[in-house]
């Protein structure tokens, strides 16, 4: 009888302290719920322009070329162009999106023209090569870099006349003249980059001396000035 009175008032008792518990749960404030942490969105590493560059180009050409001779009274102006390909090798450093470089570019080219001189001579032109070494400034966009350059032109030029007497003679020299572009590079993939690119070569004038026995002093005044727009591919070593 004892040992049943003593389970049922521990029963009691324990059932008495549950409801108390539980009416002291109910009475507490709501715990509050964790705030939302926003999703960690991935963001591409910005690209680094800074490095040496080789790389390949290929387009077109147009140049001006004029002639005169003050001695003999010839004069003629006429135009040329042709396609050109060649590559470029260069070095950029990046100062966040300041981007300098030096540049050094070497195309073929076949640039050709001819034309009639006012004494009704025959005369052709050949500009076989094109180069130039230049300096570089762009601002970058991350994968594009808007830039300008600058510096000297090379050219390496053919000319030939053929007189009304049946004459012929010709000469070859290299110009040395100046050189300024504007373009555009973009990097499409890890080190890889394409471009588009505007260049204007200056050469103004040379000398040329051709004589032939129907013209022995024949020495005409050439000019020479060259446009070219070339399209490239660069790739970058390093990371």
């Amino acid at each position: 009888m004892m040992l049943r009175a003593f389970v049922g008032g521990f029963a009691l008792a324990a059932g008495s302290v549950v409801c108390v518990a539980s009416a002291n749960a109910a009475d507490l404030p709501l715990a509050p719920r964790p705030q939302a942490v926003a999703p960690v969105m991935y963001a591409p590493p910005v690209y680094n322009w800074t490095g040496i560059y080789v790389g390949g180009n290929l387009g077109g050409a147009f140049a001006n070329s004029s002639w005169s001779d003050p001695f003999a009274g010839a004069n003629n102006t006429f135009s040329k162009g042709g396609f050109i390909g060649g590559g470029q090798i260069g070095a950029n450093l990046q100062y966040n999106w300041l981007v300098v470089g030096v540049e050094g570019d070497f195309d073929w080219t076949g640039i050709k023209g001819s034309g009639t001189d006012s004494l009704a001579n025959a005369i052709n032109t050949n500009t076989q090569w094109t180069a130039t070494a230049t300096g570089r400034i762009g601002a970058a966009f991350d994968r594009l870099l808007v830039y300008g350059k600058g510096g000297v032109a090379f050219a390496d030029d053919k000319s030939t006349l053929n007189d009304t007497a049946g004459g012929s003679a010709s000469t070859t020299f290299t110009r040395t003249g100046w050189t300024a572009g504007l373009g555009l590079e973009y990097a499409f993939y890890e080190n890889w980059s394409a471009k588009l690119e505007y260049d204007y070569l200056g050469f103004g004038s040379q000398t040329l001396n051709l004589p032939t026995a129907a013209f022995p002093s024949y020495a005409s005044s050439a000019s020479l000035n060259v446009q070219e727009v070339k399209a490239g591919i660069n790739f970058k070593f390093g990371p």
